[in-house]
């Protein structure tokens, strides 16, 4: 057995196609007519372009419109004027576009790689995949496809880059295993989205795994079984049927609202990124947003999006919802967060340092464009208005003061918009938990981020190895913050949700409906299971275990009761 990242759940059991890239090698060498190898290159731009184009397509018809994005953003990547225009001054040098092209994509994959926030180091593989795909125009060399491949086939290569991914027939690949990747990696994302197992991350998969080899891909417990003994085969295909059942169990819940088993009503709401993701909560069965991410509004382009742009944005992304709640935070940067333009300061700890709502609040007119384009979209649908990293009460009546004022403005010039929208914070902070009765008094609404309120309250980031340890939401110390919160909350008679990862997490669920929690916000996928859990607990039962679980010291001992708990 060989251990890899789980990113895609499920069990496929087949024979490896491993697929292999064309050599991209070449000798670098000066031209002699720089104008006619700059046409060169743009050729090849543009035969990427549609290639792209087609991937898209094929993408949108197989897995849908948030997957086709990511190719999308491929198009929008091979187009940005920086890498062309550099990579064309090179070649007006004297360089040889292959030379100049993988120089200028080298340098982008070198920023992006270097940032801390997840989804900007995803975009060094986007630059890679660009920049394989033009190598290969320009030196004359085959795509690798995965159309032909048969029943049962799983893929084996380095990375599953979403260009080889667009040639996938579902019915056909049962599994994938790559050397790179993780869990929020496009490979991961579209693994998922195609609902195809899949292990990432597997350490020299393509020198101890061969072409043809029978394989078992565990993509729920991250494994990968090489030539399977006749009861491992045995074995995986029952947990594929077992699999296979449970999924299908969890559409009885869709078109159903969530309740506890005693009847209990919650409210179940999803994290979103884009106004288009606004399908993908539809299409799960989402109650809502929990969460709409504004800043990866700002991010991908050179400037800031103008008041006309947030408002389509924010107004598409209600009306797709029709009239179902939508909860958009405002730019949240700053962090691990960088965007170049916007030109923060290079800060020693940008955690605790300039950003979110201390940002917005700094940089007025920015925070102003944006906060007028959500009241006019607030016409279109149940929007509400959410500030981020709030610490003190100074920073709320700020938010709400500039609110107010726009009101104001908007009224004055006949622009309709909703004048009882409700406007509420994240607790993300130890000290907004600590606060939360005064914040209470003030706030619409509560909704309590646990990533960072883990990161703030243990003193540890998750991205370090060294105390990835201390990083839990089931630690105790956190879960009384979190306990504090929605008793705060509901005591102001608010209501209390949470838009982190812990929301769907099936060991913190009973915990959270013990505590009060009203409002649970996941990603779209994690609706039905969800719902599904809540469905096992009374709130009696629950109350219970959480009594339990905070009688204990120690993280170890509340994972492991939460887990023999799990329904």
């Amino acid at each position: 057995m060989i251990k890899g990242t789980a990113a895609s759940d499920g069990i496929g059991i087949g024979k490896i196609l491993l697929l292999e890239e064309a050599s991209l090698e070449y000798t670098p060498h000066s031209v002699e007519d720089p104008a006619a190898e700059v046409e060169r290159f743009r050729n090849a731009v543009n035969e990427l372009i549609a290639e792209t184009e087609r991937d898209a397509a094929a993408l949108r018809a197989a897995a849908g419109e948030k997957e086709a994005l990511i190719m999308e953003g491929h198009i929008s990547l091979i187009n940005d004027p920086a890498l062309k225009g550099e990579t064309e001054n090179l070649i007006t040098g004297g360089q040889c576009a292959e030379a100049a092209y993988e120089a200028m994509c080298d340098m982008f994959i070198s920023i992006f790689s270097s940032m801390e926030d997840e989804m900007m180091r995803q975009r060094a593989a986007d630059v890679r995949d660009i920049k394989s795909g033009l190598l290969r125009i320009l030196l004359g060399r085959r795509q690798v496809r995965v159309d032909d491949a048969p029943k049962g086939t799983v893929l084996l290569t380095r990375e599953l880059t979403p260009s080889v991914t667009a040639g996938i027939k579902k019915g056909n690949i049962v599994g994938i295993i790559t050397e790179t990747g993780g869990k929020t990696s496009h490979s991961a994302i579209l693994a998922r989205a195609l609902e195809i197992p899949a292990v990432l991350s597997v350490p020299n998969a393509l020198s101890v795994l061969r072409d043809g080899q029978p394989v078992i891909v565990d993509g729920t417990a991250g494994a990968v079984i090489p030539d399977p003994s006749f009861d491992e085969l045995n074995e995986y295909t029952e947990k594929r049927e077992r699999f296979l059942k449970e999924r299908a169990e969890l559409e009885r819940f869709r078109g159903k609202p969530t309740v506890g088993a005693d009847g209990a009503e919650y409210e179940l709401v999803c994290n979103i990124g884009k106004p288009d993701d606004a399908a993908k909560v539809m299409e799960f069965d989402g109650e809502g947003v929990g969460l709409f991410r504004t800043e990866f509004l700002f991010m991908d382009r050179t400037s800031v999006p103008t008041e006309e742009e947030q408002f389509e944005a924010y107004r598409k992304a209600a009306l797709i919802l029709k009239g179902k709640p939508l909860i958009i935070r405002t730019l949240d940067i700053g962090g691990d967060k960088e965007i170049p333009y916007m030109g923060l300061e290079r800060e020693d700890n940008p955690f605790m340092g300039f950003r979110a709502i201390r940002y917005c609040l700094k940089n007025r007119d920015l925070f102003k464009t944006q906060l007028r384009a959500i009241l006019r979209a607030s016409a279109f649908g149940d929007i509400r208005i959410m500030f981020p990293l709030i610490t003190c009460v100074e920073e709320l009546r700020e938010g709400r003061a500039v609110v107010e004022e726009l009101k104001k403005e908007l009224s004055i010039l006949g622009v309709p918009f909703n004048k009882d929208i409700k406007v509420g914070i994240m607790v993300e902070t130890a000290a907004a938990a600590m606060l939360a009765d005064v914040l209470a008094a003030e706030s619409d609404f509560f909704s309590i981020g646990t990533n960072d309120l883990t990161g703030y309250t243990m003193s540890c980031d998750r991205g370090n190895a060294n105390v990835a340890y201390l990083y839990s939401a089931l630690q105790p110390a956190v879960l009384r913050m979190i306990e504090r919160t929605i008793k705060c909350g509901r005591a102001a008679g608010i209501p209390v949700g949470m838009c982190g990862e812990a929301a769907a997490n099936p060991k913190l669920i009973p915990l959270l409906m013990a505590f009060g929690l009203t409002e649970f916000s996941v990603s779209a996928p994690s609706v039905l299971r969800v719902r599904k859990c809540i469905s096992r607990w009374t709130r009696d039962e629950a109350e219970r275990a959480a009594q339990k679980a905070l009688s204990m010291t120690t993280v170890k001992e509340v994972e492991e009761y939460l887990s023999g708990l799990v329904r």
